[in-house]
């Protein structure tokens, strides 16, 4: 984890090259060449580094990722006042369009993650003639593997939010790039699979703890599933999950509440985490991600145990679990303003919003920072392997094995105290994804994907034929007039 981080600092004027916008800004990997000594083989990782650095990024993980994966769905509210953010009020009641500027800014900061993955794709070769020993050409292939799956799994949520995109691969001028255009979903999905392929194919099977965070060929084949998963390949899922749960390497963390906190981070749960760590320090540069802080109780005390106050839990959701006879998950999920948390910190009764997210807490103690610094040390989970069993499950569910469907969803359910299902159906399967993965930016796409969403988010404003993506940013359109905007946009 320390690795993955550290680097950020030294190639910081890397990231700092590119703008806001998808096509203002130099044209892609075309880091000066100079920057790098390629002599010099401990240098391998740097271009890597910094492509988990941009999953960091506020525009990818965090402020527009909560609004438009969480907040669009019936688990979660905007939260904060009443009038915060008017680009975020916007996603309670699909009132967005083009002229969004979180959608925008999503956008910006995706493409920005596969321009970083482009420029390590294309850089590492450099290193190859002077790679003497087998261990060295191992890494360097490794290395490539790291920098495939961030370019998959960024294009994976860019198919996932607006459909067909434009694949950008190579190294293009700000004119080529302005000549892009769509290419359909399922070649975006085609692409994601090569990738992933050959992160499957050259990533190790785990790391030493000194690379605790690095993403393995398990992490690619989980990612590889989950896109089967929207394309409802079925067979495919269970291929792959399979392979994950009988590697034994991952199992649930035995404390659900506590796979949240600290201690539960790169845990043996852990298939994919951002990691985001302010690596111990009070002040210096920003290696860490707001995502929890912005979900941080608003308006409590002291300041290191408060933050915006966004993407609070639905009554919807509370009814959901309640009604279920939940006691685990509620407590690990749902933050009772007027309560105390297990680590003895108080949620005051005077806070804006009733209820905040248990999930991306961190105790005060923790949060060292010195202008506040709620959160700064969560790592965002994005793949765990209560996932993996639970994709296993549907999958078998929807290829008829009643058998393997019921071992796999409740190993899911035992850890959280709950009986088994001898015989579980689709809805069981779909019941057990939001209990379990509530507030973890899977519930809207879930919907969409599975044609729930106009039944479940009708009332809330989603209409059928436009919301099930969301709109290419205007911005972008006026940048690129080939960019043909999504119907009813």
């Amino acid at each position: 984890m320390k690795r993955i981080i550290l680097y950020t600092a030294i190639i910081g004027l890397l990231t700092n090259s590119c703008s806001k916008d998808f096509l203002d800004r130099r044209p892609e990997a075309t880091l000066p060449i100079t920057g790098i000594d390629y002599s010099k083989l401990e240098n391998m990782f740097m271009p890597v580094s910094n492509a988990y650095a941009q999953l960091r990024s506020d525009n990818v993980h965090a402020f527009p990722y909560m609004g438009i994966f969480e907040i669009t769905s019936d688990d979660a509210d905007k939260g904060s006042t009443p009038d915060d953010s008017p680009p975020m009020i916007e996603f309670n009641s699909f009132a967005y369009g083009s002229t969004n500027s979180l959608i925008n800014d999503y956008w910006t900061g995706v493409y920005n993650v596969i321009s970083a993955s482009n420029f390590a794709i294309l850089a590492l070769p450099n290193f190859v003639p002077y790679i003497k020993q087998q261990s060295d050409m191992t890494s360097y292939l490794q290395d490539l593997g790291d920098a495939r799956f961030i370019r998959a799994y960024a294009y994976f949520n860019l198919g996932r939010v607006f459909g067909g995109v434009p694949i950008i691969d190579s190294t293009n001028s700000a004119s080529e790039l302005a000549t892009k255009t769509r290419v359909s979903l399922d070649s975006v999905y085609s692409f994601v699979h090569r990738d992933l392929l050959y992160a499957i194919q050259y990533l190790p099977a785990s790391w030493s703890k000194e690379w605790a965070g690095r993403v393995t060929k398990y992490s690619a084949m989980a990612l590889n599933a989950k896109v089967f998963l929207y394309q409802n390949k079925m067979d495919s899922v269970k291929y792959y999950t399979d392979q994950i749960i009988a590697s034994n390497l991952y199992d649930l963390y035995p404390n659900f509440y506590k796979e949240f906190r600290s201690e539960g981070a790169n845990s043996q749960e852990s298939l994919f985490e951002i990691q985001s760590s302010t690596l111990g320090r009070t002040t210096g540069d920003q290696t860490y991600c707001d995502y929890a802080y912005e979900q941080g109780p608003r308006g409590n005390s002291p300041q290191n145990l408060q933050g915006w106050g966004f993407k609070v839990p639905s009554p919807g959701l509370i009814a959901f679990l309640q009604g279920r006879n939940e006691t685990i998950r509620i407590h690990a999920t749902i933050m009772a303003r007027g309560t105390k948390t297990d680590e003895g910190d108080s949620i005051k009764a005077i806070c804006v919003n009733p209820y905040y997210n248990m999930k991306t807490y961190m105790p005060s103690y923790e949060n060292k920072w010195s202008y506040n610094g709620y959160g700064f040390d969560y790592n965002i989970r994005i793949l765990r392997f209560a996932e993996v069993l639970l994709m296993n499950a549907e999958a078998n569910v929807a290829l008829g094995n009643s058998g393997a469907a019921a071992t796999s969803l409740n190993r899911v359910r035992a850890r959280v105290g709950l009986a088994p299902i001898a015989s579980p159906n689709i809805q069981d399967v779909y019941d057990e994804r939001r209990a379990e993965l509530a507030l973890e930016e899977n519930r809207f796409f879930d919907l969409v994907r599975t044609g729930r969403a106009a039944a479940i988010l009708g009332p809330l404003g989603f209409k059928t034929g436009k919301n099930e993506v969301f709109p290419i940013p205007y911005s972008q359109i006026q940048l690129n007039p080939n960019l043909i905007q999504n119907s009813g946009y």
